[in-house]
């Protein structure tokens, strides 16, 4: 097909031919037919022909993926499916919807999958066996709504794409992709990553973690009821948590780490989301990027590794494409690719007559079981209602506003205002930009971080390289004696669990790593986890926090500094109240309960909070501090 050409989207799905459907920009629709080819890897998504040309290609890559992480799942073995891209044509909006049908498509036994009282349960679970346990600070878990469908498949997707166009507002994609077998159409709120070109083969990659769910009242919403929801503790924590998880994402596949803009407000036709920026540059292959950030947190949890484990406790089935992406690789004019993926959230999917709409809640410390349920519903209605499958919600006529678009709230001077003050929460080094990494206090020195599976070690290093060192990432299997040995520094990364845990190979590997620098007496780091080993290790007793400090801002006092830190742990070492030295460790504790914020000691240190955090407004100062201690040789 050439670029002008009137495309009939009715032939076209008479064909039975695979084709998507892409609406990016508000104003038309792409239309892509080609083959398709199902591949086991992301490395193998087929970018180039026989004859090495780039070609574009369509790829819907499904949850399974995180196994090419070493990451858990319920493998359904749905496939990587790529649609090589041979015609591409451009529709109108207008001419797109003159062509798509329009009659409404029945459902029959809809409903969701888990009842709610069970769902509720299954919340209340996580929240007292996971991230009451340490588990992590966030999850998302799915529940499904489904129904039978008797249209033909392509002519019902067609008809949903449609009432998308029509209905919803403020998707990043509106979609359709129909392949043999499969049928998608969604309207995806949130870019996953992208990575566009820039010079000398350098992208600018951007991500946009999205989260905090604002579900409009009857009547749509209003300023006041939106202020409510701003000033919510959980709805805030829960999107400071997810951002904290991208960045570490960003900080594996950028250069310069990441910078946060924002945040800003996602307003669509049931919901309202609040929303961060974050951008970066990279060199990486787009694939490689795309490998190094599944899947999204807001999809999934923190941190990344067990949260999929998590996602396999307490779900009861796979999740086929939902939390995945939608991948589109474009060639351009250096032989490279640019890569756009939302995630493939508020999407139906239609398989051998059966739809399927998933949904997930994100549940925290602070997460009400029945709200989670609520909020599963409202995303739900989200597609179902612009889909026309129940009834659509009808907004409120605001006069003022210009015909047929109605004011965003974000607009509000009010609004704009609650939305920039959280900001002052957060941590300058990452909202401000970042001289390049060199130089500074520590140049010329090597460090070792130790990942026990917690990917806040890539922010970590990020700050260690601006500090001068040149910085080496291990996960713990791979952190061998002899390389823990040399090195100038050790940093003993986060994780979850129990330090407490004697069944745990992991623990039981960082308590040695740890033990082998304090015998040795070499310059050690202890962050969270690692800190509560050390102070094991030190005699300092070990046990649970009534409540769990999972993305938990405070200001402690850390050996004579106050510091603003952001904590994500669930047990804490504890010394009586008052204690200050402990033989040759000086220990920094709360004065009233005895918790310990930080310890250090002849060439060791070490901080229960996370340094690296956006929550640590303190954070870079106060790693300066603690590095430069386990660095000096004599302490007075």
């Amino acid at each position: 097909m050439s670029g002008t050409a009137l495309v009939d989207l009715a032939e076209l799905a008479a064909s039975g031919a695979p084709f998507a459907l892409l609406a990016r920009d508000g104003s038309t629709v792409e239309v892509l037919t080609g083959d398709v080819v199902d591949v086991e890897l992301l490395a193998d998504i087929p970018l180039t022909d026989a004859a090495g040309t780039p070609r574009e290609v369509l790829a819907l890559v499904p949850f399974r993926q995180v196994v090419e992480r070493g990451f858990e799942c319920h493998d359904d073995g749905a496939p990587l499916r790529c649609l090589v891209v041979s015609g591409r044509d451009t529709l109108g909006l207008a001419d797109a919807l003159s062509q798509l049908p329009g009659a409404p498509v029945p459902l029959r036994d809809a409903g969701f999958d888990i009842a709610d009282e069970d769902y509720a349960d299954i919340v209340r679970r996580v929240i007292a066996e996971e991230i009451g346990r340490g588990e992590g600070a966030n999850f998302v878990i799915r529940r499904d709504y489904t129904a039978a469908v008797d249209t033909d498949p392509v002519i019902a997707g067609l008809t949903w794409f449609r009432a998308l166009l029509e209905h919803e507002r403020g998707a990043y994609w509106t979609f359709l992709v129909s392949t043999p077998g499969h049928l998608a159409v969604g309207a995806s709120p949130e870019a996953h990553v992208s990575a566009q070109a820039g010079e000398s083969g350098v992208s600018t990659v951007t991500m946009n973690p999205i989260s905090g769910t604002f579900r409009h009242p009857a009547g749509g919403p209003a300023r006041e009821t939106l202020a409510d929801f701003l000033a919510s503790t959980k709805e805030t924590e829960e999107l400071f948590m997810v951002v904290d998880e991208e960045l570490k994402m960003m900080s594996a596949v950028c250069s310069d780490g990441g910078r946060i803009t924002g945040p800003h407000l996602k307003e669509m036709s049931r919901l309202t989301h609040t929303e961060y920026m974050l951008r970066g540059t990279s060199t990486m292959d787009p694939r490689d990027i795309l490998r190094e950030t599944m899947f999204a947190p807001t999809v999934t949890g923190s941190p990344m590794q067990n949260a999929c484990t998590v996602i396999t406790r307490h779900e009861r089935s796979p999740r086929g494409y939902y939390s995945g992406v939608a991948a589109l690789f474009t060639p351009r004019g250096d032989g490279g690719h640019d890569l756009d993926a939302p995630i493939l959230i508020r999407t139906a999917y239609l398989v051998d007559g059966r739809l399927r709409v998933p949904v997930g809640a994100t549940l925290v410390r602070h997460s009400d079981p029945y709200g989670e349920v609520g909020e599963t519903h409202g995303k739900a209605a989200g597609v179902l209602g612009a889909i026309g499958a129940i009834d659509r919600a009808v907004a409120p006529v605001d006069e003022d506003a210009p015909a047929g678009a109605p004011r965003p709230l974000a607009d509000d001077p009010g609004i704009a205002e609650l939305l920039a003050s959280r900001n002052a929460r957060l941590a300058p080094f990452w909202l401000d930009p970042q001289a390049a990494p060199g130089g500074g206090p520590f140049a010329g020195r090597d460090a070792v971080v130790v990942d026990a599976e917690d990917r806040f070690t890539t922010m970590l290093a990020h700050q260690l390289r601006h500090l001068g060192f040149a910085v080496s990432i291990l996960p713990w299997r791979e952190a061998d004696p002899e390389r823990i040995a040399a090195a100038a520094l050790v940093v003993a990364g986060p994780g979850p669990g129990d330090p407490r845990d004697d069944t745990s190979e992991r623990i039981r590997r960082m308590r040695e790593i740890v033990g082998s620098r304090l015998a040795a007496g070499s310059p050690l780091l202890a962050v969270c986890l690692s800190h509560q080993v050390l102070a094991d290790r030190l005699g300092i007793d070990l046990a649970p926090l009534t409540s769990p400090h999972q993305g938990l801002q405070k200001t402690v006092d850390v050996f004579g500094s106050p510091a603003s830190i952001g904590f994500y742990n669930t047990f804490t070492a504890r010394v009586a109240p008052g204690t200050q030295h402990l033989g040759e460790t000086e220990v920094a504790a709360d004065l009233s309960t005895g918790d310990v914020y930080a310890l250090r000691g002849p060439r060791y240190a070490s901080i229960q909070g996370h340094l690296e955090s956006i929550l640590s407004g303190d954070g870079l100062i106060t790693l300066e501090r603690l590095v430069t201690h386990a660095l000096t040789p004599t302490h007075a």
